[in-house]
């Protein structure tokens, strides 16, 4: 009996972005699902199976630049409390769900593919060991036709498998982005002082901050933190390929979080994702006087000098004989927030980079908003 095989072929949609002064435009792939941000909200077109459908979306909620005043230099964690994002099934944002199917698509097929290449590779090693065992027994020298039969599966099945590779190959979801000249130019500037900010020689992770007496304790610091050192980078996300990597930024106690021009993915693993808007982040940058019982990053400037145990007014608590120095250093923030439950802070031993970053973004991000 002839070998047969069915493929398994979907169309991956693509995602296509026009970015302009009007807006951003996203098109995904064969859905024909688009959604529009503009001044005057949200407008979603969804077209699937010949039925189309049209509604528009609320953007009420904080603007996507949030400018909070001037916390005191003692005192730079609002809240006592641990900080993390909400769960990664409850923050993705309603009109990016498109965005979110086409990547679950292209896994599932890719798992598809995967099994049917299995059952291929088994099925040929089944006909090269029937095709042996013919000539073994003979009776693939009495009846040419059988061998002959083998020969024709085994061509088959192993164009089957280069056909499958080839397929597996392009599972992904393709993002195609087309920016307006001076969009692309501050969508670059990002880029680049993203990069440069990936280079800080630390780069903490935020899990909790907490006020203390110091009074009680005899520190000149208010706040006590709880951090992870993590690190930045620019990296592809598994199913998305694009011209840009996305902004990775690791997270010590949650999802890590990529963020791409039109929006932020935070990935845990191929199951459990959540697709964001880039509209709605709230990207606050600010600095940190810190008291570093640490070694000093090499490129953190020390902008002061305090004392391990001190009185009320900062000065050194001679009482205390092993009373030592500690350098006060200037560190860079930055708190990320959404309405849907992201909440982030990180911390940079290089000030410069992290104001440069946050400018950059705050400008691209404002881009949409002129």
């Amino acid at each position: 009996m002839a070998w047969s095989y069915r493929k398994r072929i979907k169309v991956i949609p693509g995602v296509h972005l026009n970015f302009s002064k009007r807006g951003i435009s996203t098109t995904i792939g064969v859905k024909g699902a688009s959604i529009n941000f503009s001044k005057s909200g949200t407008t979603v077109n969804t077209t699937v199976l010949g039925f189309s459908t049209r509604h528009k979306l609320s953007v009420s909620g904080p603007n996507p630049v949030s400018h909070y005043p001037g916390l005191p230099e003692n005192q730079p964690y609002p809240l006592e409390e641990n900080i993390f994002s909400a769960d990664i099934h409850e923050i993705t944002s309603q009109n990016m769900q498109g965005i979110k199917e086409a990547i679950i698509l292209a896994q599932q097929q890719k798992k598809d593919l995967t099994s049917d290449l299995k059952k291929i590779n088994r099925a040929l090693s089944i006909t090269k060991a029937k095709k042996i065992l013919s000539y073994i027994f003979l009776y693939g020298l009495i009846k040419k036709e059988i061998p002959q039969n083998s020969d024709h599966d085994i061509k088959a099945q192993q164009e089957a498998i280069k056909q499958t590779k080839e397929m597996i190959e392009k599972c992904y979801v393709n993002l195609e982005i087309d920016f307006d000249s001076e969009i692309k130019r501050k969508f670059e500037k990002v880029y680049e002082s993203f990069s440069k900010l990936t280079t800080s020689h630390k780069i903490w992770d935020i899990t909790s901050a907490h006020f203390q007496d110091r009074v009680a304790t005899r520190s000149s610091a208010g706040t006590i933190v709880s951090r992870r050192q993590v690190n930045f980078a620019l990296r592809a996300i598994p199913y998305i390929k694009s011209d840009y990597q996305a902004l990775y930024m690791k997270n010590a106690n949650g999802a890590d979080i990529y963020i791409y021009p039109t929006f932020i993915v935070m990935y845990n693993n191929e199951n459990n994702f959540a697709i964001i808007g880039v509209n709605e982040l709230n990207l606050y940058q600010t600095y940190t006087r810190f008291t570093e019982t640490e070694v000093v990053p090499r490129d953190s400037k020390i902008i002061g000098q305090t004392w391990a145990k001190v009185n009320k007014n900062g000065t050194r608590d001679k009482r205390f004989k092993s009373n030592y120095q500690i350098p006060v250093v200037r560190y860079g923030n930055i708190r990320l927030s959404t309405p849907t439950g992201l909440r982030e802070e990180y911390e940079f031993s290089n000030y410069e980079f992290t104001e440069e970053f946050g400018k950059a973004f705050r400008e691209f991000q404002l881009e949409f908003r002129l």
